[in-house]
């Protein structure tokens, strides 16, 4: 019996028109489509008229639904799998099935199309020929903050999701450690009626988004962490600017973040030559 496909099949990130036919064609022939959110899929299958089994498939399915999905592909059936919204794989746990398949050799086939983080980049404006995607960072504002000084070290334009909840307090982050002076493109609910992208600083685009009574919508937040001339400084000049403020009674920690503020510095670079200065914790 041969064996069967696991389709990666990308779908609208808002707007139902941008679905491709050979997604239509996909989701049609498959036996079953694997969805991370069923209520949301059901809505696009409808809208196509589209017939046929739906399981659901997401960050929580246990041991069992895999074995279900493996064991439908060892029998010769297809097998579509979706995300959300957008490109499957991309920010969602299927990646975990699709590593399953090719160890047993059964064959994945992806059906390109929607990209949220893609469509982000196209509007920003910015030059993006080379640029990071970071997805969710995380919900820990100390995490959060280390994550973005990595983002801040690479000087790259970089790609980012977050959640209405969260998204004022993603921008106060890349304000304090990135600068606020950070160009950034805040796109939200993208493809939908109620479109926008505001194209401007991290420490603008908090302050518009804070004026709003309400946020509501999807984010995907494109950050360009220019670096600052004055990361040329070097690690002697640095530490002579730690040395100083060691000398006026402050612990490392504290002057390592008051020197790497000041001069727009990645705080675990300057904290690492800290280390090495005075005796002060």
């Amino acid at each position: 019996m041969d064996v069967g496909k696991l389709l990666l099949v990308a779908t609208p990130i808002g707007n139902l028109g941008d679905i491709t036919l050979r997604a239509l064609e996909a989701l049609r022939e498959a036996d079953v489509v694997a969805a991370e959110d069923t209520r949301r899929t059901v809505k696009l299958l409808n809208h196509y008229a589209i017939k046929n089994k739906l399981v659901s498939f997401h960050e929580y399915s246990r041991e069992a639904r895999f074995e279900e999905i493996l064991g439908l592909l060892a029998v010769g059936k297809k097998v579509a799998l979706v995300s959300d919204a957008g490109t499957p794989v991309i920010s969602d746990p299927g990646y975990e099935l699709v590593r399953r398949c090719i160890e047993k050799g059964i064959e994945v086939e992806s059906i390109p199309g929607a990209c949220a983080a893609v469509t982000a980049v196209t509007l920003s404006g910015m030059d993006c020929s080379r640029f990071l995607f970071w997805g969710f960072l995380s919900p820990k504002q100390a995490a959060r903050r280390r994550e973005l000084e990595e983002i801040q070290e690479k000087g790259i334009p970089c790609v980012v999701y977050e959640s209405p909840n969260r998204i004022l307090k993603l921008l106060a982050d890349v304000c304090d450690i990135c600068g606020a002076e950070t160009r950034v493109c805040v796109c939200r609910e993208l493809t939908k009626l109620h479109e926008e992208s505001l194209r401007m600083t991290a420490g603008e685009a908090r302050a518009e988004l804070g004026g709003r009574e309400a946020i509501k919508g999807e984010f995907v937040v494109v950050i360009d962490p220019q670096p600052a001339e004055t990361e040329k400084l070097s690690e002697q000049r640095i530490a002579q600017e730690v040395e100083k403020r060691l000398q006026s009674g402050m612990t490392k920690k504290s002057a390592a973040a008051e020197v790497a503020k000041e001069y727009g510095l990645p705080k675990n670079r300057v904290y690492g030559i800290a280390l090495g200065s005075g005796k002060r914790e």
